[in-house]
């Protein structure tokens, strides 16, 4: 028995995917006759008869040249092969249909659009969606959207692709081809071989790139024809229902109103009855019996509905709200599995053990602060955080609270650090964090949040070594310039040039390795200035030595340094300096 595949949608912002989503639904609204759509706990579950309803025009298109492409005869052999019951697609955003649906070994999604503007091609959001398809090895295809807005387009409201190219004038088939390939460059630099479908002979080295529309429809029915081949030819095993045990993925914990605290479960694999018992895996695992099973009203999003349908039963793939006692303890992201006996529930415990076993709740004595807004979410930074080296002292989801301030206050200059992935800082925490130079970076991009951090830590090692240099006395050589003898003694000043290094004032100054007295002042063009460098000339003065006797015009005197400054340099400082303070000591 074969359940319905779980697409997600993911893509940069503002590229259309709730536009493209909303067109889709509409579309199969439209369709009802063929059996309609079911929307809850943010999924829209399709089923087969009304993809083929709205897939209808493709069928017939069978065997005629469109437009130069290769005989459309993929849409007849999809429809002679396919046996899965529907799509249900993810209305949740992409990072957390990979970072919080997730399943052992994987995520919850075994499809994936990607949802590129046509016209701004990727951004941001679409490299960081590649690297989640990448990492969970999810089969996807290209929704090319917004082609409706190429100049001197046709629009042609709800046609198929193929249909709706073959009426556009010659200037925008090719303003689309133009497009279209800078896609497929762009795809090709992500390790991806692609095309536009049609144009496709083998499917299992190209990934499908689908011009449309979600705001005239055109290219929906090519859009849901692939998904189901893609499916039905390559994902058949992975879509059979293994067992009878419900199996799924926490997405969100919220209280209804005369009903009390529930979840928003994904299921993907079994089914659920009322009065099982639910097992969530986490830090400490909650149990208890389901009391009630919630679906919102046919074509109602369960995320903004208040009124519910009792069901009795659920399977898989499908979204369910389920009420139980203590589900104000879950946390999103959790793994679940229910079970008819309570006798297994030990085992179904030690299970699910195992597939939160990655995430480490306390980990380095020194490290930074994580938190994020689901197990899922947490599990992501800390594998990526891992292959960066690195440490974390504390992972946890939830909001950043004042006891995570305080947990790092004493750390490690670069370790007093939060990163709050898609999480609040509560009030209390940013105030104490400010007063504690405690640094918190937020972002509700993953990649974003780790570049912010990777690129202050950078700056600050700069600070770093830059303070840790002013503090030490650098090595310097400075030439008498002649006749430039301004004040003999008490205090002599004089003119000089710095032929290497920097020198700076209450430096003490050695002439053929014996001390002659210290900079009390440099001054450049009448101002008094702290420092000069290699090349400048400025004047100096010295109370110890007297021109004529100690020193004259001609000579070189070196900035005495030391041993210790020495061993700074060699650690931060460069290779000219580090010779010159050598030569300074003596050292060959």
């Amino acid at each position: 028995m074969l359940r319905q595949p779980i697409v997600c949608v993911l893509g940069h912002v503002d590229h259309g995917k709730t536009t493209l989503l909303d067109k889709i639904r509409s579309t199969a609204v439209a369709a009802k006759e063929a059996g309609g759509i079911t929307q809850a706990i943010g999924a829209t579950e399709i089923p087969i008869g009304t993809i083929r309803e709205i897939c209808g025009p493709l069928f017939s298109m069978h065997g005629n040249k469109v437009s130069g492409t290769p005989k459309a005869s993929l849409s007849c052999e999809i429809e002679s092969k396919i046996q899965i019951p529907g799509l249900l697609f993810l209305d949740t955003p992409g990072h957390e249909a990979f970072t919080s649906l997730r399943k052992r070994g994987g995520s919850c999604a075994d499809l994936a659009i990607l949802v590129v503007d046509i016209n701004e091609g990727f951004r941001p959001q679409t490299i960081e969606s590649i690297g989640f398809l990448k990492e969970f090895k999810t089969p996807f295809v290209v929704a090319a959207t917004k082609i409706d807005s190429i100049r001197g387009w046709f629009p042609n409201l709800g046609k198929p692709f193929l249909e709706t190219i073959a009426r556009q004038p010659q200037h925008a088939k090719d303003a689309l081809d133009e497009k279209i390939y800078r896609i497929v460059a762009q795809l090709s630099v992500q390790g991806f071989n692609s095309e536009r479908f049609d144009r496709i002979t083998d499917f299992t080295k190209n990934i499908s790139i689908i011009p449309c529309s979600g705001r005239t429809g055109e290219g929906i029915p090519e859009l849901l024809m692939m998904l189901s081949g893609l499916a039905q030819e390559f994902l058949k095993e992975e879509l059979e229902i293994k067992g009878e045990r419900g199996t799924g993925s926490i997405l969100e914990v919220k209280d209804v109103r005369g009903i009390g605290t529930t979840i928003d479960v994904i299921l993907y694999d079994g089914k659920i009855e009322k009065g099982d018992w639910i097992v969530i895996g986490g830090r400490e695992p909650v149990v208890a019996k389901i009391r009630a099973l919630l679906k919102p009203a046919p074509l109602k999003e369960l995320r903004v509905e208040k009124q519910f349908e009792h069901v009795d039963r659920v399977s898989a793939a499908a979204g369910i709200k389920i009420f139980a006692a203590g589900m104000e303890k879950a946390i999103a992201g959790s793994p679940i599995i229910t079970v008819k006996n309570e006798s297994e529930i030990e085992v179904v415990k030690a299970e699910l053990a195992k597939e939160i076993e990655s995430i480490e709740f306390e980990k380095a004595v020194e490290g930074i602060v994580i938190k994020a807004d689901t197990l899922g979410s947490l599990e992501a930074m800390i594998r990526m955080l891992g292959q960066k080296n690195i440490e974390i002292r504390k992972a946890e989801a939830g909001d950043v609270h004042r006891n995570d301030v305080v947990t790092i206050e004493s750390a490690d200059r670069l370790k007093k650090v939060i990163l709050a992935f898609n999480v609040k800082v509560l009030e209390d925490a940013a105030e104490i964090a400010k007063e504690r130079n405690v640094k918190i970076f937020e972002n509700d991009v993953i990649y974003r949040l780790l570049d912010d951090y990777e690129k202050w830590v950078s700056d600050e090692k700069k600070k770093v070594e830059q303070e840790k240099l002013e503090g030490i006395t650098r090595p310097g050589k400075i030439l008498l310039l002649k006749g430039l003898v301004f004040r003999a003694s008490n205090p002599a000043v004089v003119g000089v040039e710095v032929v290497s290094g920097i020198i700076k004032s209450g430096v003490a100054l050695l002439k053929n390795g014996k001390e002659i007295g210290t900079i009390k002042e440099i001054q450049s063009e009448g101002q008094i200035v702290e420092r000069a460098e290699r090349g400048q000339r400025v004047a100096v003065s010295m109370s110890e030595p007297t021109v004529g006797r100690h020193i004259s015009e001609g000579d070189e005197l070196s900035v005495k340094i030391s041993q210790d400054d020495l061993k700074v340099l060699e650690e931060l400082g460069s290779a000219e300096e580090v010779a010159l303070a050598k030569k300074t000591l003596g050292i060959e």
